[in-house]
């Protein structure tokens, strides 16, 4: 994709918004150090095989990520990898592994996962284990600094204080006593019970691979800790996006936000949550056991029908998980197939803001509407098959530009390289166009000799293989079915 910064670019820079879930409004997007925009993505944590409704955000991720680098931006996105939890040990206790290799296991099946759903990886993916000496740095800074204590009961726990910092709250724009009690539930040494931990002390059930020697004692860092200080090692004290599930909001990135600000970084500039997947009105989630592997799904319906699935609605509207959704996905991805074929777009093509509809780009600036950009689409593709029908070559190439313009940036393209390496097969999709067409000029060559019994056998090969075969006075298509 071109990541240029001419006109189209600076326009859009200056015309992108987003929903700013602290401010509770759409604002315009002004990054720090433009043309940079930096963006942090909280993870996954790889306790199990991720389901449909993790890779929502990472499409989400994805989605905006194109859209910025095709408006001219130039983005650098970090996903962490959480692979410190109390869970994912004892899942591998039950296997009778490391903790360690059960989450390499997962986070190689995430990998897969965006692989299948034409994800491009991110900038760079650290991993919770890896930055230990930072958590403990951190920790040790919001204690000189007055906002964290060490526990009263010899546990070896440190706990931010939440009444010492005057700000904690305003992410999720709640007073502390007003506050639902998140996974923080044990009172015991604390001062008050919604104080959080930043370092668990050492438990006799802890692996001895899973704990690490601290001024406090031996132990591990909080859950929370590890995103404030992977997210500023990366990006910087201050970066433009924190995005992540709106599930994440409280706790975790309200205590990310608070210990970062008490600890005098500027932090995240905009916070930008999706909402779940629901499968039968409830969040999509294992605990449920109502999760749906996207591996699993890829064998029953094509990836890319599952990509367009998770990001036709907009990414702060519930989504919910059918069978006849993942129908209607998969048709209206054969509408944009037909177009592509029937048009002839199986050659490469460069990427070309200028091709983007007008309305396509109204859309994705205000707060990436996907819904009203996926109207664009469709009705490109409507205008483009009357082009065909009518034999308007013309304004055939104009709408194929700006069809394969639009599924570039949706990530929806079929010949772009990231489907072949997912096994949407971009590349057989060219090999079988190119094939096609040899066979239709050698029928054409039959014909033009008369050799009617030599073209009729070459269209009924064709027809047997499922592709069927459309003459007009401006010459011959072909689509599968």
């Amino acid at each position: 994709m071109n990541r240029g910064t001419g006109h189209p670019g600076r326009l859009t820079r200056m015309t992108f918004q987003l929903y700013d879930e602290q401010l509770g409004r759409v604002v315009p997007f002004e990054p720090i150090n433009p043309p940079e925009v930096s963006i942090y993505s909280c993870g996954l944590t790889v306790q199990s095989a991720p389901h449909l409704g993790h890779l929502r955000k990472e499409v989400v991720s994805d989605v905006l990520k194109r859209w910025l680098g095709a408006s001219g931006y130039q983005v650098k996105l970090v996903i962490n990898i959480t692979d410190i939890n109390e869970k994912i040990e004892t899942k591998a206790r039950t296997r009778n592994i490391e903790w360690f290799q059960l989450a390499y296991e997962v986070e190689l099946d995430l990998h897969q996962a965006r692989r299948v759903l034409g994800i491009m990886p991110p900038d760079y993916e650290p991993r919770a284990s890896g930055h230990i000496s930072e958590q403990i740095a951190l920790v040790a800074r919001l204690i000189e600094r007055g906002y964290a204590y060490a526990a009263s009961d010899g546990s070896g726990d440190v706990y931010f204080d939440v009444r010492r910092w005057s700000e904690y709250g305003q992410l999720s724009n709640q007073s502390i006593d007003a506050m639902l009690d998140g996974e923080e539930i044990d009172t015991r040494g604390k001062h008050d019970a919604h104080d959080f931990t930043l370092w668990k002390g050492a438990k006799s059930s802890d692996p001895p691979t899973a704990i690490w020697p601290s001024p406090w004692g031996q132990g591990r860092p909080g859950w929370h800790l590890e995103c404030s200080v992977m997210a500023v090692k990366y990006l910087g004290d201050t970066f433009d996006i924190h995005s992540g599930g709106l599930d994440l909001k409280f706790p975790h990135h309200e205590n990310e936000q608070a210990q970062a600000h008490a600890a005098g970084y500027g932090f995240a500039r905009h916070w930008m949550h999706n909402a779940f997947l629901t499968q039968a009105g409830e969040k999509m989630s294992k605990s449920l056991g109502n999760t749906a592997s996207v591996t699993e799904l890829a064998r029953v319906y094509p990836p890319r029908a599952l990509r367009l699935y998770l990001i036709a609605p907009h990414y702060r509207s519930i989504v919910g998980f059918s069978d006849d959704a993942l129908v209607e996905a998969t048709t209206q991805l054969e509408r944009i197939d037909g177009f592509l074929a029937r048009a002839g777009a199986a050659a490469a093509t460069e990427f070309n803001f200028d091709a983007l509809p007008t309305a396509f780009v109204a859309a994705m600036n205000s707060d990436l509407g996907t819904p009203a950009a996926f109207a664009v689409l469709f009705d490109t593709l409507k205008a483009g098959n009357k082009a065909l029908d009518a034999q308007d070559t013309v304004s055939v190439a104009t709408a194929l530009r700006a069809v394969r313009a639009m599924l570039q940036v949706l990530g929806l393209d079929p010949y772009a390289p990231e489907w072949a390496e997912s096994g949407g097969n971009s590349e057989l999709n060219v090999l079988l166009d190119t094939l096609i067409r040899l066979m239709l000029e050698q029928r054409a060559a039959a014909r033009e000799r008369k050799d009617w019994s030599a073209a009729d056998a070459i269209r009924d090969q064709l027809i047997a293989s499922g592709v069927k075969v459309e003459d007009s006075p401006t010459g011959v298509r072909w689509s599968i079915g």
